[in-house]
């Protein structure tokens, strides 16, 4: 049986995608084949060569080019797409060659904090000016809108008044890497 195959968009170090590459190597049934990125110098693309993973770097004008795009996923025999931390609008011809089958994480709990413009310390930023007393993470699926797709998995961390920023990232970052495989793989070998 062949394994399916995954490829993990994204913009900037790539913790997470690390965490998933780690997490798959070795699987029965998943690979992570590629990483892309719209960022020619993002970190997750040199974390991704010393896990030995191919990489692709693909212009924010490139993206337009659906026929380009495609055949560089299909070169790549992806199954499955998963963002993490990327930071461009999925094109809608994306989303209709992968129904169902592009999953994203975001540092919140949606639907607060969430859609354009709410990415990283943003996100966090946002959550300690309002005085919240729990943020999270949120796995969804990717849709034509930011942030809109169905939810298929939330996990909370609790905030103080005393948390900074920095705080609140550093405990959805320790959820992201403690949850995020685990659910991609549910959601790719569900039975």
């Amino acid at each position: 049986m062949s394994k399916v195959r995954l490829a993990i968009f994204a913009s900037g170090e790539g913790t997470n995608a690390e965490n998933i590459i780690r997490h798959f190597e070795g699987h029965p049934r998943l690979e992570v084949a590629l990483v892309v990125s719209n960022r020619s110098k993002a970190g997750v693309l040199s974390r991704a060569e010393k896990l030995g993973v191919e990489t692709l770097f693909i212009s924010r004008e490139d993206w337009n080019d659906d026929e380009m795009v495609l055949e560089a996923l299909e070169a790549y025999s992806v199954h499955w797409i998963v963002l993490s931390g990327f930071l461009l609008m999925v094109p809608a011809y994306l989303i209709k060659a992968f129904p169902d089958r592009i999953v994203n994480i975001h540092p919140a709990l949606l639907p607060r904090f969430g859609g354009k413009g709410m990415y990283g310390m943003h996100v966090h930023n946002a959550v300690k000016q309002a005085g919240e007393k729990e943020s999270g993470i949120t796995i969804h699926m990717v849709n034509e809108a930011y942030d809109e797709g169905r939810v298929v998995f939330q996990a909370t961390a609790a905030l103080t008044a005393a948390d900074t920023p920095e705080d609140i990232r550093n405990k959805v970052q320790e959820l992201e890497h403690v949850h995020f495989a685990r659910v991609i793989e549910s959601l790719v070998v569900a039975p």
